[in-house]
């Protein structure tokens, strides 16, 4: 029986950070057994808001890097680059005879671009839903991990594929939003701002390319306060925060430990000392980071194997593209 096909991409803008991992990643590795898995680094995107492509090709390089260091198996997956991929580019093109300007005009995403670069509305800003439309239905993906943020880019793919569909023929199953077996997991930013960011917010984000004296400064810098005023307190949101990422790579007991004097904490008793539990917090991510940090290191001076996982990605990636781009052609062209 065929496996289901689940497709997901990351732009090669700014470095992977543990949001990235418990919020994705973690549950790509877990979907490589059971699915047929399409996972691309999204460059052609990329060029929307990064027209400079001088570091672009070790951003790319460094993306595959992670992903496998993070434990996606390429003999298991298509890991691959977009633009090895043409067929995707011939599908945008279909596509967007299918997409209208007023619709594209009313994305968030679109309307967000062009408050943050008024100088570059370029017309691959506004069909940058289009382009991941094709992304996902050039595989013919059932299942595709998306964040809240994508959610209507999502909607705008299945909409196409039905308008598609209703004019030519059936030949796209219509995408699923999915998030795995995993409940995800929400990491903020270390300042309590948001949500960690690739590019923005660098000194508030652990990334997985950290160094361990690095990600000592970050958390030993991280947003605390007085402590509780009364015992089993709320905790605040940076507080949480805190706990949660020490859910992630902490031992049962050492969690309790803390959580134990936080609730025990009140005004003239405060048990709980921050400075403690960061210190704790420390040592215990620098042991999560530092393998994935130092497998990646270890690939990304590798451009050979690098070179080799992309073009075996590549390849996967084009064969089935190809059978779709032929039923593409056969329903509009005859």
């Amino acid at each position: 029986m065929a496996k289901e096909v689940v497709l997901s991409g990351i732009r090669p803008t700014g470095f992977l950070h543990l949001g990235n991992y418990f919020g994705a990643m973690r549950n790509y590795v877990r979907m490589q057994e059971a699915y047929d898995c399409y996972f691309f680094v999204a460059n052609w995107h990329s060029l929307t808001t990064h027209p400079d492509t001088k570091e672009l090709q070790q951003a790319v390089y460094r993306v595959v890097a992670e992903n496998v260091a993070c434990g996606l198996d390429p003999e298991k997956v298509a890991l691959y680059v977009q633009s090895d991929v043409p067929e995707i580019a011939e599908l945008y093109l279909y596509l967007n005879m299918l997409a209208y300007k007023g619709e594209l005009e009313k994305t968030t995403t679109f309307k967000d671009k062009v408050r943050l670069q008024p100088n570059n509305v370029n017309a691959g800003l506004l069909t940058y839903p289009v382009l991941q439309a094709a992304d996902i239905l050039i595989h013919r993906a059932v299942k595709v991990p998306v964040g809240k943020d994508q959610e209507q880019h999502l909607e705008m793919a299945r909409n196409f594929a039905e308008r598609f569909n209703h004019r030519y023929g059936d030949v796209f199953p219509l995408p699923q939003a999915f998030s795995g077996q995993q409940e995800l997991v929400k990491i903020l930013s270390l300042d309590g701002n948001g949500k960690m960011s690739k590019s923005e917010n660098q000194l508030n984000t652990l990334y997985l390319a950290d160094t361990d004296d690095m990600i000592r400064k970050k958390i030993m810098k991280a947003k605390t306060d007085q402590g509780p005023d009364i015992k089993n307190a709320p905790q605040p949101d940076y507080i949480q925060n805190l706990f949660t990422l020490m859910g992630l790579v902490s031992t049962e007991d050492t969690i309790q430990h803390f959580m134990h004097q936080y609730n025990e904490s009140e005004a003239g008793n405060c048990i709980i000392r921050y400075g403690d539990l960061k210190k704790q917090l420390a040592e215990d991510m620098i042991r999560f980071i530092a393998p994935i940090r130092e497998k990646a290191a270890a690939l990304q001076a590798d451009e050979a194997t690098l070179k080799r996982i992309i073009a075996n990605g590549a390849e996967k990636a084009r064969a089935s593209a190809a059978v779709t781009l032929g039923l593409v052609r056969k329903a509009i062209l005859g």
